[in-house]
Order: C-alpha cells, then sequence, then structure tokens
C-alpha cells in the first residue's frame, strides 16, 4: 500500500535524545555575551556561573543540604568523577538495564578492579530492585536513556542506607519527581531535558557524599579533573562557580537562557507538565498503529523523556532507511534507537519539544515505515 508524503511536517523535527532540541524560540542572538572573551575566573566569569548553580538549584527544588558542581566531560564526566573520587570504601553493586548502566559496570570492573555485585535486566526490562543490598554503594540510571526504562520513584531506596546512592539522572532531572533525601550523589548534562549544549557535566553531592569525599582518599590515582578534596576538606569553590577547569562560558550562557525559559513556564511542574503531553501524545501514536510498540512494556518503569518504540518486522537496516528517508524530508532528526539497543525508534519527549511537533510525526512514521518496508 502506498502512503502519500504527509501535508504538514513538524515545525521543529529534533527529536534527537542527546543533545536534545533547544527551547521554543531559542536562537543565539537572545543569548548574553558580557562574559564571553572573558576569563572564567575574572568577576564576571564567576558571576554567571553562580547564576547558572543558583537557577539550576531553584528550578531543580533542590534543597540546601545539596552542593551543585558544573564539572568537565558532559554526565559520563560527571558520574566517573563520583566513581573514581568515593567508590572503594565499602561493596558496590551495579543495576545495568542498557548500554550507560553496562559503562558503569565496566569502569568499575576493569578501570577501579572493584568487583561489584550485577544486577542486571534485558533491554525494555527493569531489575528486581528489591534485590538491593543497601550496605553497598549503589549505582542506577534513573532514566535508562538508550532503553526507554526508569525507575518509577525512589521508594525502593532505603533511608537507612550504609552505602551510598549514585543516580545518573542526565535524562531524568527536570522530567520527574526525585526525592533529594534519597539521592547521595546525582549527575546530568544540560544536553538532555534542558536542550543545552554538550561538554558539560553537573555534580550534585548531598551531606553523606560530601563526608564520604572527606573521610576517605582512594587507592587509585586522580587526574586533576576529578579532584574535589584538598587537604582533607571539600573544595567548595567547585560548588559555587570556580570550575575545576576552563568551562566554555558560551555554553554556561546557553544553559542560563534555558534554565529562565523554564522559569517562565513555572519552573518544574512547567518542564514535568510539557514532557508527560509529549510522552501522551506519542503513546497515543502508538497505540493507533498495530505495527508500533513501547521498547518498556511496563507503563510505571517507562520514559517520559527518551521513548524507545518497537518496528514490528524491522531489522537495522530498515530502522536506517526509515531514519535516513525522514532526516532527507525535513520531517524528523536523529530518530534511530541507540545502537546497542535492539533495532527500532527513539524518540525524544522532553520538554524542549512541543507537542504539536510530536502529534504532526505520526504520518509520518505511517510514510517512513510504508516506504521501507517496499
Amino acid at each position: 500500500m502506498t502512503v502519500p508524503v504527509p501535508a504538514r511536517k513538524p515545525a521543529r523535527p529534533f527529536f534527537s535524545s542527546g543533545p536534545c532540541a533547544k527551547p521554543p524560540g531559542w536562537t543565539p542572538a537572545k543569548l548574553s555575551t558580557e562574559s564571553l572573551g572573558r576569563s572564567h575566573r575574572a568577576k564576571i566569569g564567576k558571576s554567571r556561573l553562580a547564576t547558572c548553580i543558583d537557577l539550576m538549584r531553584e528550578v531543580l527544588q533542590l534543597p540546601d543540604t545539596h552542593r551543585i558542581g558544573i564539572v568537565p566531560g558532559s554526565d559520563t564526566g560527571a558520574f566517573e568523577m563520583a566513581m573514581w573520587t568515593m567508590l572503594g570504601q565499602r561493596g558496590v553493586t551495579a543495576l545495568a538495564w542498557e548500554s550507560f548502566g553496562e559503562g558503569w559496570v565496566t569502569d568499575a570492573v576493569k578501570q577501579l578492579k572493584i568487583d561489584p555485585t550485577v544486577i542486571r535486566a534485558d533491554y525494555g526490562q527493569l531489575p528486581d530492585l528489591t534485590q538491593v543490598n543497601w550496605d553497598d554503594d549503589v549505582l542506577f540510571t534513573w532514566n535508562g536513556t538508550t532503553s526507554g526504562v526508569r525507575v518509577p520513584n525512589a521508594d525502593w531506596i532505603a533511608a537507612d542506607r550504609k552505602g551510598l546512592s549514585f543516580a545518573d539522572a542526565t535524562s531524568a532531572v527536570f522530567a520527574y519527581d526525585i526525592d533529594w533525601d534519597k539521592i547521595d550523589v546525582a549527575t546530568f548534562s544540560w544536553q538532555k531535558v534542558l536542550g543545552g549544549e554538550g561538554g558539560h557535566g553537573v555534580l550534585i553531592l548531598g551531606p553523606r557524599a560530601v563526608e564520604r569525599l572527606e573521610s576517605y582518599t582512594p587507592a587509585w590515582p586522580l587526574p586533576k579533573v576529578f579532584r574535589l578534596v584538598s587537604k582533607g576538606a571539600l573544595t567548595e569553590g567547585v560548588f559555587k562557580g570556580e570550575t575545576i577547569n576552563t568551562p566554555s562560558m558560551l555554553a554556561v550562557e546557553d544553559a542560563i537562557f534555558a534554565l529562565e525559559w523554564a522559569k517562565g513556564l513555572g519552573g518544574l511542574k512547567g518542564l514535568q507538565a510539557r514532557s508527560d503531553a509529549n510522552a501522551a501524545a506519542l503513546q497515543q501514536i502508538v497505540a493507533e498503529r498495530s505495527w508500533l510498540g513501547n521498547l518498556a512494556e511496563n507503563a510505571a518503569s517507562r520514559s517520559k523523556t527518551s521513548v524507545c518504540l518497537t518496528v514490528e518486522g524491522a531489522d537495522e537496516a530498515m530502522i536506517k532507511a526509515m531514519a535516513g528517508a525522514l532526516e532527507q524530508e525535513g520531517a524528523a532528526f536523529d530518530i534511530a534507537g541507540y545502537r546497542d539497543a535492539p533495532p527500532g525508534l527513539r524518540i525524544w519527549c522532553g520538554a524542549t519539544v512541543d507537542t504539536a511537533d510530536i502529534e504532526a510525526l505520526g504520518p509520518w512514521l505511517d510514510w517512513a515505515y510504508a516506504n521501507a518496508k517496499q
């Protein structure tokens, strides 16, 4: 059956799961440029970095008990910084149900030479969270970007835990309610829900994580960009805008723009409402098509940001053909599933995407599917 080319395209066909769509109305001309060409150590540089940190705290509704630092290397750099500086004092449990969780397992085993307890699940599934031993430090991804599976809440994290909870929360912050009392370490990057630029990570430390840093010295050497402690005390300047290495002030200004946009929506609840509406619109598209499905079958643990879809009869070549045709038509960019995941589509539904564009995507998926089958 021939499916006609749809009449209406998404106005902003940016559905990549990272870097994600810029906030609606964004243009480079709207970014403040006062800090550009200036030292990040100058008064203006430190002021803008501190502003960015303050805005993140405000929009995330992060309690004063938790510190926020801007660090190098995107979410990966932030999470590895946490692992390298804090692991090794006690046992480690690592949860892995997609590629990034598996990456943390690899780092723990091959780089840090730790022998963690690993609790795995296949793509599309969530491990049995009741198996977690909270005497250990526990590594997990709050929202698995490459599988579309998330933890439903923080109820499974023990309030009386002896170990630390390490949450890779890069596709989760600004999209879900996070119980910060249950989180000792969280990491993310601006390039996900905020639609910011890559290359910078954000490290959030609760009081128990700070205590670990100040009372424990790892057995392995630490690269300079990972060092958060000086003379046995936390380097507090890192959490006030005095970054460990040189940041891109252009990326910082871009993040400030996104955070101010978020405030204009009503902050965290406004961001969550947009993401929820996008995910609901995409699920309506799935429900109307027998050939589309969710990789994450359980709705309670299904991502509302990085939504991973199955396509009936599809292999890697077919997915590549569909994504390529949609990109050529300017109807959808970067929607092929992650390279390590089962063949399928991955559509970002975070707050910077407009619901009308998700709705406009449905007929284009029909068109691409029909053409790829032929």
